[in-house]
């Protein structure tokens, strides 16, 4: 018995390849998986792959996927937070974390946490002074994926 997640499907992106996770329907989970990985789509991904794709060539198209987003009462708010960030703009963990009445620390987590980035746009998010980290990592592929959405969406940094 592997430790691997289950995934719905692996499709290719720009950076590498992208697990996907579906629970009857709904987009659950996406995660950053190196270049390399063994890709395959199932055709329950369909709609999610459609949509990526879409991204991919126009990073202002919005997507349109039903999504089930489970935390606490308090990550949900990060993440509505997160999703009200258009492309091609940023917000610092300093300004959400104002808009909700918490802490930069405590919006961080959250973000980190998030479980479908891309769609839910926590690579929109940026430290006071620098890029802060992406993935629950602040360097090495979990940056360079960061840094290629970012620019995907016309950021320069």
């Amino acid at each position: 018995m592997g430790t691997e997640p289950d995934y719905s499907a692996i499709l290719p992106a720009p950076f590498g390849a992208l697990g996907i996770r579906l629970w009857a329907g709904i987009l659950i989970g996406l995660d950053m998986l190196p270049p390399g990985t063994p890709l395959w789509q199932a055709d329950s991904a369909s709609r999610v792959a459609t949509g990526l794709k879409a991204y991919f060539a126009d990073p202002r198209r919005p997507f349109n996927l039903p999504l089930a987003l489970s935390g606490t009462p308090f990550r949900q708010r990060v993440w509505q937070a997160l999703l009200s960030i258009p492309p091609g703009e940023t917000r610092t963990y300093g300004e959400i974390a104002a808009q909700l009445a918490s802490s930069p620390r405590a919006v961080g987590q959250a973000v980190a946490d998030n479980p479908i980035p891309i769609v839910v746009p926590c690579h929109r998010v940026l430290a006071a002074r620098g890029l802060g980290g992406f993935m629950h990592g602040r360097d090495g592929f979990p940056i360079e994926v960061k840094k290629w959405l970012l620019r995907h969406e016309g950021i320069n940094i």
